[in-house]
């Protein structure tokens, strides 16, 4: 329960109490606007305290994943080492906790030009060059 009382968690926790109080305050003010006759209020109404609740649902879906240990920080994951074997795990035993590893960089060969030239796109390629050469030119003057 420590992790829930640093500065940040702090923070987070005055924050998600002054939103629901402000919502549902905000949710009481149209409910009174809507009782003297503003018939679009009762919309409101509904919305403000739906506002609190998903804030209180966030705020609490944030605890749950601080108390479970949520993620490792970068300079965590770069140093810990794969696991070899896992004893019990495979098909039927637990399962592994997933480990963060670094992207690979794969290098891309680029495709041989050896081969038949394609009869289309060399006619397109002659287009772009002749349109290329003629700035003012209309596609329809094209001579091939």
């Amino acid at each position: 329960m420590k992790r829930l009382w640093t500065p940040a968690w702090i923070a987070r926790h005055v924050a998600t109490v002054v939103l629901v109080v402000a919502f549902l305050a905000l949710g009481w003010w149209q409910i009174s606007r809507a009782a003297g006759g503003n018939t679009l209020s009762w919309a409101y109404a509904f919305e403000w305290p739906i506002f609190a609740g998903f804030v209180v649902f966030v705020w609490w879906r944030e605890v749950r994943h601080t108390l479970r240990g949520g993620v490792l920080p970068v300079e965590q994951v770069a140093v810990t080492p794969e696991p070899t074997a896992v004893a019990g795990g495979g098909p039927d035993g637990p399962a592994a906790r997933p480990v963060v590893r670094r992207p690979v960089r794969v290098a891309r060969v680029p495709a041989a030009a050896d081969g038949p030239e394609d009869a289309d796109l060399a006619a397109y390629n002659r287009y772009l060059s002749w349109l290329n050469a003629n700035p003012g030119a209309k596609p329809g003057d094209y001579p091939g």
